[in-house]
């Protein structure tokens, strides 16, 4: 092989692998708005931000590892569209439901058993209402955690990880629960699907719909126009709440994700500090990148939570 050739490969091959990289550029203002939000919060966060039009970031924490919760249902996703894009499943075929697939009282888990839904309807239910039987039933067909963990690892996302039913994960399950990654690992795999990079330009596009219709807006969210797309995953568990959010903004995309683990507040109201931390950075990222936006939550909304 010939040394320009080798050359060309070796860059392909880390600007494919680590996009975080390419285009960073700190924003001090930025990180130190985000600080001052995070003060006094009972337990730890992990913040990463990156404007993806003109490189700034912004980052508090951002390679530590956090618990993924339900934020686990994109790297599952990318797991399972990796098979059907190797001929293993068909998107739209029909699969059947089986009582031993129960896990929670989700709508998949509403099933009898023997009912047959197609294949792109459970993955809808596990990205868009976060369905954990739906979920656990495509973790399965991707081959299991382990082969997403491949494809995770061949990719370039070495810190974010299937724990719950994997074989050799049993003590990281303990430590983080079904999954575990870092808010800049998170964020990017968002991104990476929104590139085309995942899988492949189709498989990427379709993964992505499914990541634009989030059921659960009741937190970052919330703090956004309802006029602006977003592609987005959250996450919650008694001592954990997350969310990864790629923001269509007028003036540029960015993308954040926001961690916590450890908190004081296991909570499930409005009021919780996670969520209310996860409101408080989503109105600080929209007023720092759109600062001549006049728009804000309506006056109630908060009733509808």
């Amino acid at each position: 092989m010939k040394k320009a050739t080798l050359l060309l490969l070796i860059f392909l091959f880390a600007y494919r692998t680590a996009p975080a990289q390419r285009t960073a550029r700190p924003d001090k203002t930025l990180e130190r708005d985000l600080r001052a939000l995070l003060t006094g919060f009972r337990g730890d966060v992990g913040v990463y931000v990156r404007n993806l039009r003109t490189g700034a970031t912004a980052t508090i924490n951002a390679d530590t590892t956090f618990p993924t919760a339900s934020t686990v249902k994109i790297p599952i996703q990318c797991g399972l569209f990796d098979k059907i894009n190797k001929g293993e499943w068909k998107y739209g075929q029909e699969i059947v439901y089986r009582d031993s697939l129960y896990y929670d009282d989700g709508l998949i888990g509403q099933l009898k058993d023997s009912a047959k839904i197609p294949l792109s309807e459970v993955v809808m239910l596990m990205e868009t209402t976060s369905d954990n039987t739906a979920s656990l039933w495509c973790q399965a067909m991707a081959g299991g955690g382990a082969s997403i963990n491949a494809w995770l690892d061949a990719n370039g996302f070495a810190k974010t990880r299937v724990n719950s039913r994997t074989p050799g994960r049993r003590e990281f399950q303990k430590q983080h629960g079904w999954g575990q990654t870092t808010p800049r690992e998170l964020a990017e795999l968002l991104v990476y699907i929104r590139e085309g990079k995942a899988v492949s330009p189709d498989a990427s596009d379709r993964m992505y719909r499914n990541l634009c219709r989030q059921y659960w807006d009741n937190d970052g969210l919330s703090q956004l126009p309802p006029e602006v797309k977003v592609g987005t995953k959250n996450g919650a568990v008694n001592r954990s709440r997350s969310e990864v959010v790629l923001v269509h903004a007028p003036h540029g995309e960015y993308v954040y994700c926001l961690m916590t683990k450890n908190q004081a507040d296991e909570s499930w109201e409005r009021n919780n500090e996670g969520f209310e931390l996860l409101r408080r950075v989503g109105a600080l990222l929209w007023k720092h990148f759109e600062p001549k936006s006049t728009w804000k939550p309506v006056a109630g909304y908060e009733k509808w939570w």
